[in-house]
């Protein structure tokens, strides 16, 4: 199998994990990156409170996502570029929480992704005094990126998890996570009630063909 999976990154407004605010996602085919995209967010009803703190962060702001699509509106153009594809993040546990808290608080169905942590390959990789998102792209040979621009984030973490490939000889995700001691997570398989149901959930995990980068 190639070194094939897809590199996300979200910005939320406050602490809600439903706030997303910002996505970026990366592809990577055969350990190189293919295509990319971002786009900003307008996070859902109740968790839309724009605070302080995040907005010094990633500088989102409520004006700038007035016009932007709604979590359900955009939910499909984010699962068809990531396909079926194992989803990699900088502490991958928020990044997977947002996907699901925003879908349930939307009522849309997130389909049962598999991910893997760039923050836990690039402890096993590197040895570093920090491994923050900064620290550890440096690492990898990718030094120079907006930090909390969620597309930027997205190919920070992407290019980690290509350097840890190569310098462990790993011919795929699976393989790099065994040869670390890590594993690809499995998120829980959501409960779908009608075929329709069925329909969207096998639709948002079929690979989808984008532009190349």
């Amino acid at each position: 199998m190639p070194l094939d999976f897809t590199a996300i990154d979200f910005e939320t407004a406050n602490s809600s994990p439903a706030s997303a605010c910002s996505v970026g996602l990366v592809r990577v085919r055969g350990g190189e990156v293919v295509a990319t995209a971002g786009w900003l967010i307008r996070p859902p009803a109740g968790h839309d409170d724009f605070q302080e703190w995040n907005v010094r962060i990633h500088g989102i702001r409520s004006e700038d996502v007035r016009t932007a699509a709604s979590w359900s509106e955009q939910f499909g153009r984010l699962c068809a570029f990531a396909g079926a594809d194992v989803l990699v993040a900088h502490n991958a546990g928020f990044d997977l929480n947002v996907l699901r808290r925003a879908s349930e608080v939307t009522g849309d169905l997130c389909p049962p992704y598999r991910s893997l942590c760039s923050l836990q390959v690039a402890r096993k990789t590197y040895d570093l005094d920090s491994y923050r998102l900064p620290m550890a792209a440096s690492a990898a040979g990718f030094a120079e990126f907006s930090h909390h621009d969620a597309l930027a984030d997205a190919r920070a973490c992407a290019e980690i998890v290509i350097d840890a490939a190569r310098r462990w000889g790993a011919a795929d995700v699976d393989a790099l996570a065994q040869l670390l001691g890590l594993r690809v997570t499995n998120a829980p398989v959501p409960r779908v009630s009608t075929p329709a149901d069925t329909a969207v959930a096998v639709a948002a995990v079929s690979p989808v063909s984008v532009a190349v980068a």
